[in-house]
């Protein structure tokens, strides 16, 4: 399961052995989150947060945080899933620290 971004604490993660929609797992601590994103016409047109079975769902303020960064990086992400899913290689870690 390739880390993919690291932002405020949180992780991303991309599963190898996930399935579609595109999606990444948002983890803070003991709070998980699945984080689907869903496309029209090329263009992203919503965000939905899973529950993750045996997880609390992630803090209003760190589900937050974490909608802002799939937001501001989802066409990153979809490339980072390509590689990973598609092509099987590791995707680039990037840990970022300034609040977008």
């Amino acid at each position: 399961m390739p880390k993919i971004y690291e932002y405020l604490g949180i992780i991303f993660l991309i599963y190898t052995d996930d399935h579609l929609p595109i999606h990444v797992h948002a983890q803070y601590g003991d709070f998980e989150n699945k984080i689907e994103l869903y496309y029209e016409s090329g263009e992203l047109v919503e965000l939905v947060f899973q529950r993750v079975r045996g997880k609390k769902e992630l803090p209003a303020a760190q589900r937050k945080q974490a909608d802002a960064l799939v937001r501001e990086y989802h066409l990153s992400i979809v490339d980072k899933w390509n590689e990973v899913m598609v092509f099987g290689r590791k995707p680039l870690f990037e840990r970022i620290s300034k609040k977008g």
